[in-house]
Order: structure tokens, then C-alpha cells, then sequence
């Protein structure tokens, strides 16, 4: 192997504040080895989630990020040499890379995925964003045909995807995001009925012009004032996902919303349920069966936004989460 530096981007600091680019270092270290069980990765896509934030807060799902070790992240890599029966050189696979160019990995924290053309929809409508709103919108939002389906962060991976199905679900889809330009883009390039750009201020009147009939099933991936908002709006038996919090995760968290939410949930009857996509991995055959449909007859168009360079992955989280994106944020090592 010509290789032998093994560039790093390590969390030097965990901000009180916004996450800047102050918080993280570009540093080299030696290659790593393998132990007994262990795959040596050639990083090559590197996902950027909002819960890369949260995880600098403490414990979420998984431990908390530590200050001068590599910044935690998914990725997709290439087998490089393997001491597992399970993995073999030039083997994809999806794990817990970190923010580096090459990872020692135990195989069973490992999963192995298809070789594809382009790798990226691996990370974006194959990955954890498309697993995330197609299980968090179909079997926790359980939205039926004619209902109005809202969904927040509608531009970023996520929301864009749960648009897409609700629509094809036969549904009634009005996105809420940032800025008159991904609201336009929602509606003409998605197929969204409606848009709610949250920076005009007015999101309880705007959404309420939006979906005139109520709301059936919110998917959530902001929380705070976003919640608040659609919170009266739902109808009896509403449905709402909670995938984020975005809203609380970059610099202070919002004192602010949601209020009056015990009384809203008895009198109209809602579910509110929090999810994790890890919590359906079972069913992650069928998921991507139909994913796979969908993209190849054309009722989900795929929107990936990847930027070049290890380098310039603490700026494009810093981006991420004030918004920069349409759909799926990577970088390609």
C-alpha cells in the first residue's frame, strides 16, 4: 500500500454555541491495523446528518462524540484487507467511519452493501435517509390516501424523500422550509402541493392556507416552533413522526415551543411517537425493494449535494445545519 498518512478531521473543542469551523482540526496520523475481526477501510463518501451535531451535546442513540478524537460519521468504504471470514478486499460497506481516510472497523459493526453505480445513493435514497422517511413515514406516520401529509426540513435528505412517497401514496403534501427558492423547488421540481417557507415569519397562517382541511400526519424533523405551529392544526387521530430536533441542536436551544401540547394530544387524539430507522432493520429488504421501484420508474427523483474533500467537511456540516442543502449532504473523501 503507497499509503501510509492517515488524514483525520478530530472535535478539538465542543462548542457552547454554533459549531464553526474553530472546533475541528485536519490532522495526520499513522495508518491504522486491523485486529482479529477487523476490517482496514478506504473511506470514500462520508455522511453529513444534523445528529452529527447532537451527538457533540452527549449520549443520544450512541455515546457522545469526545473532544481530540476523530468526529464521529457514517460512511461508505471500500475493503482495503480484512482478518473477518465475513469481509474481503474490495467489499462496500456502510458503517461508523469517522471523519478520516481509512478506518479499522470490527466486521460485525459493519454492513455490507451492494457495489452500485453511483456509490452515492447508498448514503442518500438507499442509506439512512431513504430507510429514515420511508419507515418513519409508512409504518409510524401510516399517512392513507387523500389524508394531508406535512413534513419539515422538506428540502434537506430526509424530508425531500417522505414528500416523494406521501405523493405517490396518493396524498395531499405541503413541505415547510427556508427560503422562497427551495419552496418553489419543492412544488415544481417534487411534486409538492403546497409550501411554507418557515424565514417569512407566519407559520401557523401560512400552513393554514397550506392544508385548509388540517393536517393528518406531521412528520418532524425540526421540532420547537415548527411543532408548535402544526400542533393545533392536526385533525382527529392525527399521526405525527419524530425523526429530529434540528431546532435545538446548533447554538442555544429554543426556549420556545411546543406549548399546550397534553391538552392538543388528548382532546384530538394523537399519536406522537419518536423513531429510530435502526428500530426496522428487519424489514430493510422490502424497504429497499420499494425504493428501488420508485427511483427506476420515476416517482422519486434522487437529490444528492456532495462536496469535495475530508478537508472540507467541518464546513459542510456548518452548512448543513444552517440549511445550505437540497437533499442528501455528503463529501467524497
Amino acid at each position: 500500500m503507497t499509503d501510509t498518512i492517515n488524514r483525520q478531521v478530530l472535535l478539538i473543542e465542543k462548542p457552547a454555541g454554533k459549531l464553526g469551523p474553530e472546533h475541528f482540526k485536519l490532522t495526520d496520523a499513522s495508518m491504522p491495523e486491523p485486529k482479529d475481526g477487523e476490517a482496514l477501510l478506504r473511506v470514500r463518501y462520508i455522511s453529513l446528518d444534523a445528529a452529527n451535531r447532537a451527538w457533540m451535546h452527549g449520549a443520544t442513540y450512541r455515546a457522545a462524540v469526545e473532544t481530540n478524537s476523530v468526529m464521529a460519521g457514517g460512511g461508505i468504504a471500500e475493503v482495503v484487507s480484512s482478518k473477518s471470514d465475513t469481509l474481503k478486499p474490495g467489499d462496500i460497506v456502510f458503517g461508523d467511519t469517522g471523519w478520516q481516510d481509512y478506518a479499522a472497523v470490527p466486521a460485525k459493526q459493519l454492513t455490507k452493501m451492494p457495489r452500485m453505480e453511483p456509490l452515492t445513493h447508498l448514503l442518500s435514497i438507499y442509506g439512512i435517509a431513504g430507510l429514515t422517511a420511508y419507515f418513519g413515514l409508512l409504518h409510524v406516520g401510516k399517512p392513507k390516501k387523500g389524508e394531508t401529509v406535512v413534513v419539515s426540513a422538506a428540502a434537506g435528505s430526509v424530508g425531500s424523500i417522505v414528500g416523494q412517497i406521501a405523493k405517490l401514496k396518493g396524498c395531499r403534501v405541503v413541505g415547510i422550509a427556508g427560503g422562497a427558492d427551495k419552496c418553489a423547488w419543492l412544488t415544481s421540481e417534487l411534486g409538492f402541493d403546497a409550501a411554507v417557507d418557515y424565514k417569512d415569519g407566519a407559520v401557523f397562517k401560512a400552513l393554514k392556507a397550506a392544508a385548509p382541511d388540517g393536517i393528518d400526519v406531521y412528520f418532524d424533523n425540526v421540532g420547537g416552533d415548527i411543532l408548535e405551529a402544526c400542533l393545533p392544526q392536526m385533525n382527529l387521530n392525527g399521526r405525527i413522526a419524530c425523526c429530529g430536533a434540528i431546532s435545538q441542536y446548533d447554538g442555544a436551544p429554543s426556549a420556545t415551543g411546543p406549548r399546550g401540547v397534553p391538552g392538543l394530544i388528548v382532546v384530538k387524539r394523537l399519536t406522537m411517537q419518536g423513531f429510530i430507522v435502526m428500530d426496522f432493520m428487519k424489514q430493510r429488504d422490502q424497504a429497499l425493494a420499494d425504493l428501488q421501484g420508485w427511483v427506476s420508474s420515476g416517482q422519486i427523483k434522487v437529490l444528492e449535494d456532495v462536496i469535495e474533500g475530508l478537508e472540507n467537511t467541518p464546513q459542510a456540516l456548518i452548512g448543513l445545519l444552517a440549511g445550505e442543502n437540497r437533499g442528501k449532504r455528503m463529501v467524497r473523501v
